[in-house]
C-alpha cells in the first residue's frame, strides 16, 4: 500500500448553504450535489478545476456510513487543522478581506512558503499553503 495524496475533507456543517458559499468564493471550487443516496440538501461536493472532489459538506442530519458525533463550531477531535496546497496567494487575501473574514499570514522562508490561516464558518481550522507564491 502506498499513499498518493489527501483524497477528500469531511465537514460536517450547521448551515450547509453557507458553508458550501464560503469554501466555493475563497478557494474557487466547485459546488455540486453529491451522489444518491445522499441528497442536495444534506450533502454537497466542493470540487477543483479538474472535477476532483476536495471537500465533502454534511448538513447534521446527513446519514454516513460511520457516524460519530461531531458537532459544527466545536473542535473536531483529534484533527487540529486542515492544510491545502494552494497558488494565488494575494488572490485569496484578497477574498478573505473583502468577506471580512479573520484570518493570519506566515511565512516559512527557509522553503519559499507563505502561509494564510483562517477559520470556516463551522470553526474549522485551515491552513492554505503557497510554496513558491
Amino acid at each position: 500500500m502506498q499513499v498518493n495524496g489527501l483524497d477528500h475533507v469531511n465537514i460536517i456543517a450547521a448551515d450547509l448553504d453557507r458553508s458550501a458559499r464560503f469554501y466555493t468564493a475563497l478557494l474557487d471550487l466547485e459546488r455540486r450535489d453529491a451522489p444518491a443516496p445522499l441528497s442536495p440538501d444534506t450533502a454537497q461536493w466542493l470540487c477543483d478545476a479538474t472535477g476532483r472532489v476536495i471537500i465533502h459538506l454534511n448538513s447534521t442530519d446527513c446519514p454516513r456510513a460511520f457516524d460519530r458525533k461531531v458537532p459544527p463550531g466545536s473542535p473536531t477531535g483529534a484533527i487540529h487543522h486542515i492544510a491545502l496546497g494552494c497558488s494565488g496567494h494575494d488572490a485569496a487575501v484578497a477574498r478573505l478581506i473583502a468577506s471580512g473574514a479573520e484570518f493570519t499570514l506566515n511565512r516559512v522562508d527557509s522553503i519559499g512558503l507563505r502561509q494564510i490561516f483562517t477559520r470556516d464558518p463551522d470553526n474549522v481550522l485551515l491552513e492554505l499553503n503557497f510554496p513558491g507564491d
